[in-house]
């Protein structure tokens, strides 16, 4: 009998092991020109505690490139992916500006467009958030575009995912002074 109940037992707590767990995620959604999409992204960058990865089809907004430098000066990891081509041809790119501060930065070089717009805050922590859609770094798509941005806190599995993205992607791209030569 006392075999028979451990069986059971054993039995039991593998069926609940194997249950997945309810998430604790919370989702956001941004809408531009009506929502403060970009003040999404500066409480974002604020709230970073330990990283901060991004990957910018285009970077030309001062607010946001001021954030991240503000991060890497507070002790944050902040690293940038951006595409090489709107990095060099886009007159008010703020990458130069970013690594002028010290911030790591490679140029996709791969693609006919390195489009993705993702923002990852502490990926391997329980707080960790991803910030992804349509929105570039800019005024525009802040002030003059219909673009979107959806948030996801606390999801691991997600944040993990995009981490795992994004170094996929680095290992491709080119350090910045070496993408820029001529």
């Amino acid at each position: 009998m006392k075999r028979l109940a451990a069986v059971l037992l054993a039995l039991l707590l593998a069926a609940c092991a194997a249950v997945p767990a309810a998430s604790t995620a919370s989702i956001e959604v941004a809408f531009t020109p009506w929502d403060d999409a970009e003040g999404v992204l500066l409480r974002l960058i604020d709230g970073a505690r330990k990283s901060v990865r991004v990957q910018a089809y285009l970077l030309t907004s001062r607010t946001l490139a001021r954030a991240l430098i503000e991060a890497e000066r507070r002790g944050v990891d902040v690293q940038v992916l951006a595409d090489r081509e709107m990095t060099v041809k886009g007159e008010n790119s703020q990458i130069p500006q970013l690594v002028a501060a010290g911030i790591p930065v490679w140029l996709e070089v791969r693609y006919a467009a390195a489009h993705n717009k993702i923002l990852v805050a502490d990926p391997l922590e329980e707080s960790n958030v991803v910030a992804t859609g349509s929105y570039n770094y800019t005024y525009s798509a802040q002030a003059r575009n219909a673009e979107n941005l959806i948030v996801i806190r606390g999801d691991s599995k997600v944040a993990k995912a995009y981490l795992d993205n994004w170094q996929r992607h680095r290992a491709d791209a080119l350090p910045y002074a070496q993408a820029v030569q001529p």
